[in-house]
């Protein structure tokens, strides 16, 4: 099974007339994708994140645990579809040509485009599970609100079913504060929301044990962001601020696996965000993965091998 991006062909499908929730449209919304594994098999949804795109999940430690022979997604059997989030990746973004004219887009707008190319663009009505991480995650508790039929189960990871707010929303509010008002700082701006709010404490230190190292890892982070564009970036950040499906869960009528961890820098483990929604939704299960020196905090996750096994117990339980 391919996990490398050199060895899997983005594709791209153009909805039509595409329109926003604000009630701007596009005449012709590109998506890029990615569809790999066997397209008689099980179809799955796998969602990325925030300043991400759907290439980024085919490394080693997201896609092995998950996609190999064995593994519980394995491609053998699952017809894998993973979409570029508007904004982002391949997908029409503002750095296309519209920069800061480009329609104003929120999660909703995601999920819909994310909808319409399953269905229309690839003919898929149902799939099997909707896995997302970050705000792909947050995606996924949007997707079984606004489309509960669609799937059999929904695994969330690294986000929680409440209001976009506390530390999460700050920061985020900072870095775009930032950039709008001194777009020569995107890049620093950039890597401070990263570092605030993901890596994990014992990781960043491991990655910094002294200043001289903690230095060269900033400036080789830093540089890694050179190709970053403001209006992209800015848009990627404020397409949460609406976020808030608490007052819709009852709408999920399908299973939930939601895997966090306990070192999550925005959604933190001694908050209980999860409190209210499993009153909520009898249906959630929950997995909580204890952080170390191996984990990375919000990007935990991100590392399938702590949750690859949660998921197959979850998956061969479901009707």
């Amino acid at each position: 099974m391919p996990v490398a991006a050199g060895e899997i062909q983005k594709q791209f499908w153009t909805a039509p007339d595409f329109l926003f929730h604000t009630g701007e449209r596009l005449d012709g919304l590109r998506i890029g994708y990615l569809a790999f594994g066997n397209p008689s098999g099980t179809p799955v949804l796998v969602l990325h994140g925030t300043n991400s795109s759907s290439v980024n999940l085919l490394n080693a430690a997201f896609a092995d645990p998950l996609f190999k022979s064995g593994q519980p997604l394995d491609a053998a059997t699952h017809w894998i579809i993973m979409p570029d989030a508007i904004g982002a990746g391949d997908s029409s973004k503002p750095s296309d040509g519209l920069g800061p004219n480009f329609p104003s887009y929120d999660l909703e707008d995601l999920v819909a485009a994310q909808y319409r190319l399953l269905t229309e663009g690839l003919g898929i009505d149902h799939v099997r599970v909707i896995v997302g991480n970050s705000m792909g995650g947050m995606l996924t508790w949007l997707w079984g609100i606004r489309y509960p039929d669609f799937m059999d189960s929904l695994v969330p990871l690294a986000c929680a079913p409440i209001a976009m707010s506390g530390r999460n929303w700050m920061l985020r509010r900072l870095v775009v504060d930032m950039v709008q008002n001194d777009p020569n700082c995107l890049q620093t701006a950039a890597l401070f929301y990263n570092l605030a709010s993901n890596g994990g404490d014992a990781a960043l230190q491991i990655s910094g044990p002294t200043r001289e190292a903690a230095d060269t890892y900033i400036d080789k982070r830093r540089q890694q962001l050179a190709t970053l564009d403001a209006n992209d970036f800015v848009y990627q950040l404020l397409a949460t601020r609406d976020y808030d499906p608490s007052g819709e869960l009852h709408r999920i009528t399908c299973p939930i696996l939601a895997i966090n961890a306990t070192d999550d820098e925005r959604n933190p483990a001694a908050l209980n965000l999860l409190s209210t929604a499993s009153a909520t939704l009898p249906h959630l299960q929950t997995h909580l993965i204890t952080g170390g020196p191996e984990t990375a905090g919000h990007g935990t996750t991100l590392q399938a091998r702590w949750w690859a096994d949660r998921l197959r117990d979850f998956l061969v339980d479901l009707p």
